[in-house]
C-alpha cells in the first residue's frame, strides 16, 4: 500500500493518470491476480480525486471496479452495498456509470436483490444534460 500512496501523490500532483501511471497501478493493484477490497477502495478515491480523468483511466477504473466485484461471478448485498456508495458519492448517476452497471449485470451470472433495485434505481434517474457550452445544467 505503501508504494500506492506514492503513486497517488504523483498522480495528484500532476493531476492525470498517464500510461506508466497505469501500468504501475495494475502492477500493484493486481499483484496476486485479482484486485482485493482495499485495492478497489483506494482506487475508487484516486478516481475522486483525479482533476483530470483521461479516457484509458476511466476504462481501467471501470475494469478493476467491474473484476472486484465479479471475481465470483456474483452480486452480493454487500457488494451492492459498496457499489451504492461508490455510485453515488456525488449524488448523480453519469451516462460512464449506467453503462458500467450494464456490463456488471450483462456479465453476471448470479445478482442478488438489492442489485436489481440498485440497477433500476440508477437506471430511472434522469439522464445528463449535455450543452454545447460544456456545462451540464
Amino acid at each position: 500500500m505503501l508504494e500506492l500512496r506514492q503513486i497517488e501523490r504523483e498522480i495528484l500532483a500532476k493531476g492525470r493518470v498517464d500510461s506508466h501511471d497505469l501500468e504501475v497501478l495494475r502492477r500493484q493493484l493486481y499483484a496476486d491476480g485479482k484486485i482485493d477490497r482495499r485495492g478497489a477502495d483506494f482506487l475508487v478515491e484516486l478516481h475522486k480525486r483525479v482533476q483530470h480523468r483521461t479516457p484509458a483511466f476511466e476504462q481501467f477504473f471501470y475494469q478493476a471496479i467491474k473484476d472486484h466485484i465479479l471475481a465470483d461471478g456474483r452480486i452480493d448485498a454487500e457488494e451492492t452495498a459498496w457499489l451504492r456508495r461508490m455510485l453515488f458519492a456525488d449524488g448523480k448517476i453519469d451516462d460512464e456509470e449506467r453503462k458500467f452497471l450494464h456490463e456488471l449485470k450483462g456479465e453476471a451470472r448470479q445478482e442478488s436483490p438489492e442489485f436489481e433495485a440498485l440497477f433500476k434505481d440508477c437506471m430511472n434517474r434522469p439522464p445528463e444534460q449535455h450543452t454545447c457550452g460544456g456545462r451540464k445544467t
